[in-house]
């Protein structure tokens, strides 16, 4: 593109109008035109434009430039396509473009009539959704909500069921290869192997359009009336165009091209799994409303949506089912591994978002967005889920179910600050587990060994021998009310189950069946054997003397547990700015400060 052009355009764009389309202006003086600025955070307008001069400034974060500079940064797009854009939008026809082969001559013309095409079978999808054969469709759409401004809105339309009829109308307009290569229509090979007569690859079904970052008609999503056929074939519910020159599923968002402003203005984009979710969620009034579109998130989306989040921000609502947990993950560790700052969004009683804000309502549902849990705490809130045993073997498979997802995290510091914060909330008190999760996460591995054949401590021994002892013997009895008043003294303890067994209920004829497998039997048989008396100067103490003594131990351990835990939960009270919170938390700890000081 010429540096005449250019200036062509520069002399001829309106500034004021063009920047306008982003932000609201106000006349401040006879040129001078005053907005938030669009490139940080302002409560007061320090964002200027000068009409005469054509350029703009911010008196606040000090960005500058001209017609082109604003549309590059705002659209993060390079010097050449921001000409082209401040071109289109003044109206100023762009230079023929110049190719460096008739390959390339044909590939641009191919895109631009598939665009063209995409845009007719818009248009007539949206006209015969309104025709008598669609009245089923209309039905559908009125029962989920869908308005006549949604349908006009997002363009919606109706397949008619019909081989011919789509094909018919646009044939007088669009040649034999632009019709087969837009993907709406389909053939059967013929006995001499030439392709057969089209017909049309969409019938009787709501027509969604996907549309690029442009808002452009690029593909369609079908959604099925029926779920047989009159052979009685189940009917896949949805149907996608086939991938080609101008569509690849995997890079692009769904309502990109109408959320992009909104996701600068706000900061953030609230990601979701289908297109009725996101269309609800949009017309609900939460703008910026992005969708994967029915396929798994990829790295091009990632890459697409960092072009339009400065701030690297997202909230994810998918699905509550199996797979929209595990889709949720994978999108999460993607953005994480990018640099994104990524929060979840957990809906009560399993709801999507489309039926959660139709029987919720839209403050309900804005309040769950707002109390987004961090993608990391719902990690480990998963991970807990995943493994709620108590024992250090159930511990440390949560461990490594959070490493892959830890590995990812590209800053060190934030790794080894996540790994402290899993163990912490894991519950995680030996110091060689602590140890050994923090250095996976500063190497970036995915798995550390299992413990469960790790010895139990003289503590646990003590316990062990006491709980196998007759049920009145005071020793047993002491251990027995005590570990049963307080199960959290000895969970993730490599006796933990033993423990909780024996502390439940009385004693088996052969203790070694207090044990759940081989590895706690062996655990269990060597805890059991008598300790060697080394010095036979000391006295020793009475074996409920020793419980005490474990007692005390287990216990100041787990205060000194919960006390780790309060600073965690009072840090991310400061966070939120919940004060409420973090002053009962505050209250707590002070309590346990004090427990501590007198244990």
């Amino acid at each position: 593109m010429s540096d005449n052009f250019s200036q062509t355009v520069k002399q001829q764009a309106d500034i004021v109008r063009i920047v306008g389309e982003y932000i609201k202006l106000r006349k401040t003086g006879a040129q001078n035109y005053t907005g938030l600025c669009p490139f940080h955070k302002e409560k007061t307008g320090s964002f200027s434009v000068n009409a005469t001069h054509g350029y703009f400034y911010c008196f606040g974060c000090h960005e500058k430039g001209d017609v082109f500079t604003f549309v590059m940064k705002l659209e993060n797009i390079p010097f050449p396509e921001a000409v082209r854009v401040v071109a289109q939008k003044a109206g100023i026809p762009l230079p023929k473009r110049e190719f460096s082969s008739p390959e390339e001559a044909r590939e641009a013309g191919l895109r631009r009539q598939l665009l063209d095409i995409h845009e007719a079978a818009t248009q007539y999808f949206e006209a015969a959704l309104k025709s008598p054969e669609a009245a089923r469709a209309r039905e559908y759409l009125t029962t989920r909500g869908v308005t006549p401004e949604t349908i006009q809105k997002f363009r919606i339309g109706y397949a008619p069921d019909d081989f011919n009829h789509m094909r018919n109308a646009l044939k007088p307009h669009f040649s034999e290869e632009i019709l087969r290569a837009s993907g709406l229509f389909k053939s059967k090979d013929q006995a001499d192997g030439s392709p057969g007569p089209l017909y049309a690859g969409f019938r009787k079904r709501i027509m969604f359009p996907i549309a690029n970052e442009q808002g452009k008609t690029i593909a369609f999503t079908g959604r099925a009336l029926d779920t047989q056929d009159e052979k009685g074939r189940d009917i896949a519910k949805y149907m996608n165009s086939p991938e080609g020159p101008i569509y690849t599923k995997g890079h692009v968002l769904f309502n990109l091209d109408k959320a992009r402003q909104e996701i600068r203005n706000l900061g953030f984009a609230l990601l979701v799994e289908g297109q009725m979710d996101c269309i609800s969620v949009y017309m609900a009034g939460i703008r910026n409303v992005i969708a994967t579109s029915g396929t798994a998130f990829t790295e091009a989306q990632v890459r697409l949506l960092s072009r339009f989040t400065p701030n690297k921000q997202v909230i994810l609502n998918f699905d509550p089912d199996t797979a929209g947990r595990t889709a949720a993950e994978k999108a999460g560790a993607m953005l994480v591994e990018e640099g994104f700052d990524v929060r979840i969004v957990l809906l009560e009683d399993g709801l999507d978002p489309d039926r959660y804000i139709r029987e919720r309502g839209l403050p309900a549902y804005t309040a769950a967005v707002r109390s987004s849990h961090r993608y990391m705490d719902y990690l480990i809130e998963r991970a807990r889920q995943e493994y709620p045993a108590r024992t250090a073997d159930a511990k440390v498979k949560a461990m490594n179910f959070l490493l892959p997802h830890i590995r990812r995290i590209p800053s060190a510091l934030q790794r080894d600050e996540f790994a402290a914060d899993a163990a912490q909330k894991l519950g995680i008190d030996s110091a060689i587990l602590r140890q050994e999760l923090r250095q996976a996460a500063m190497q970036r591995v995915e798995s550390v060994r299992s413990h469960s054949h790790d010895p139990a401590s003289e503590t646990e021994r003590i316990l062990l021998r006491a709980l196998v002892l007759p049920e009145d013997d005071s020793a047993r009895q002491l251990a027995s009310t005590r570990l049963s008043e307080n199960p959290g003294w000895y969970d993730g303890l490599p006796s933990s189950a033993i423990l909780e067994n024996l502390a439940s209920a009385p004693p088996p004829a052969n203790p070694l069946d207090a044990a759940p497998d081989q590895p706690g039997r062996v655990l269990l048989a060597r805890a059991l054997q008598q300790p060697d008396v080394e010095d036979l100067t000391v006295t020793p103490k009475s074996l409920t003397e020793q419980v005490e003594d474990a007692l005390h131990t287990l216990e100041r351990r787990h205060l000194e547990r919960r006390q780790r835990e309060l600073r965690v939960l009072i840090a991310e009270a400061g966070r939120r700015g919940d004060d409420s919170m973090h002053a009962t938390l505050t209250q707590e700890l002070a309590q346990h400060n004090r427990r501590l000081r007198e244990h």
